[in-house]
């Protein structure tokens, strides 16, 4: 059997740059298999593909990334403008993170997540107040999650496996402060630090034990939604630092970096540029923010519609589907159930909501042109 770990499938630059060492190419984690992802685990707890390995952590991809970075800084003349995305694979699973750094963090010494409990009749409760995937992928019947081993089963996962899995993602969060750290203390050296806008962002979040679930999916909820968005403007442009508590979302990013350029946004171009300032965020009077999702997993299919409001209300339709019918979905009043617990779709005294939520999330989705062939199972 072939073994090949998810970032080195033929595809990337850091894929062709690792063939130069075999030999420790190989130590990655071995991911994909001819019967799909793995569940294997070298950690202490036996926790789904925890896979610590004897890496230097020079050559490890999040160190690679920075240092390509900086290269292709150290190409750029004069004081020509230049647009630079950094990426990094972290924190993601598997987590095969080099070994040197496993004692950064005790997994033993970790909080558990608050929205888990070891108890699994209150997790069945909560996962029973929402669409039936839900409880289907914690007890291993539905397989609904392009990235979630179908061997795996959240029910069987315990306690500490949850802890061990959180401490390597806290240590891969720690080797990226610090990638992007080298990049940003590189640019004060060169005297640009001050004339750049820096944008950190991530494109989706992870369940990390919440609900007692793992991985990612169709579950429009605070973990996979709601991300950090950091935008320091360059200090020569005057702005005063502050928080926006509107909703924004990476719709908006493609305009706020025409902005930064000082050029036209395309017309196809979707979302407005972020505000800089509260004043700023109050005239664009933003109101909410959509999510959409659309899969195609073998013999299931997901289709979910979400409205997040700034009143604090999110109402999620699931539309028809092989496994809905489309009259299912998920209503939350974030200012009272931040947790998102408590399900009021089909709640009598929370109808005229839900009516006004799902017009004005069909009014405010965008016309789609065209449908594009499926080319991915997302």
């Amino acid at each position: 059997m072939e073994l090949a770990n998810h970032f080195f499938e033929g595809h990337s630059h850091y894929d062709r740059w690792m063939e130069q060492y075999p030999d420790i190419k190989a130590r990655f984690y071995p991911m994909v298999t001819d019967k799909g992802q793995n569940t294997v685990s070298s950690g202490d707890t036996n926790a789904i593909q925890v896979w610590p390995m004897d890496v230097p952590r020079e050559l490890y991809h999040t160190d690679w990334v920075a240092d390509r970075t900086i290269d292709w800084l150290s190409a750029r003349m004069g004081d020509d403008p230049w647009f630079c995305w950094m990426s990094f694979p972290d924190p993601h699973h598997p987590w095969d993170l080099p070994a040197s750094e496993i004692s950064r963090i005790d997994w033993r010494d970790l909080p558990l997540p608050r929205l888990y409990s070891e108890q699994p009749s209150r997790l069945e409760a909560w996962l029973d107040a929402k669409p039936a995937h839900w409880r289907g992928y914690y007890d291993g019947e539905l397989w609904t999650n392009l990235e979630s081993p179908r061997e795996f089963v959240p029910r069987s996962m315990t306690a500490d496996q949850v802890r061990e899995i959180n401490a390597m993602t806290h240590i891969e969060n720690e080797l990226i402060d610090e990638a992007c750290g080298r990049v940003l203390d590189w640019l004060a050296e060169k005297g640009w630090l001050e004339t750049t806008d820096i944008i950190f962002t991530t494109d989706h979040g992870e369940l990390q034990g919440d609900f007692g679930l793992l991985f990612k999916g169709p579950y429009h909820i605070d973990a996979l939604m709601r991300l950090p968005l950091i935008w320091r403007p360059a200090p020569v442009a005057g702005v005063t630092p502050g928080e926006i508590t509107e909703p924004v979302g990476h719709v908006d990013l493609g305009r706020t970096f025409c902005r930064i350029a000082g050029i036209e946004a395309p017309p196809k171009c979707e979302g407005r540029p972020l505000p800089v300032g509260a004043a700023e965020a109050a005239e664009q009077n933003r109101e909410l923010v959509l999510t959409e999702w659309d899969s195609e997993h073998g013999e299931i299919d997901m289709h979910l519609r979400t409205i997040y409001r700034r009143d604090g209300w999110l109402c999620t339709c699931y539309e028809n589907s092989r496994l809905y019918e489309g009259t299912e979905g998920e209503l939350y009043d974030m200012r009272n159930d931040p947790d998102q617990l408590v399900n009021l779709w089909d709640d009598p005294g929370y109808v005229s909501t839900r009516r006004e939520l799902v017009e004005q999330l069909y009014e405010s989705l965008p016309e789609v042109s065209e449908r594009l062939p499926r080319t991915a199972p997302v």
